[in-house]
């Protein structure tokens, strides 16, 4: 089975009070800490005329079945 593009890892270190204002922020927005981090940092990049495109996501469930 064919995988979709992985998602880079890395270990970010954040100032408390900052984390706990994206918790809040995330929390606000039904969102993991982790997609609203990714939501502010594609809006801070589109404010500076840098349009990131997105990656299909993977494709979740069953694979379809083979008709043949």
């Amino acid at each position: 089975m064919a995988k979709g593009p992985q998602k880079k890892a890395f270990a970010l270190r954040l100032d408390p009070a900052l984390h706990a204002c994206v918790e809040r922020l995330a929390a606000s927005e039904f969102r993991s800490v982790n997609a609203e981090i990714e939501v502010l940092l594609r809006e801070a990049l589109e404010r500076r005329g840098i349009r990131v495109e997105r990656t299909d996501p993977p494709r979740r469930g069953r694979p379809p079945s083979d008709p043949a």
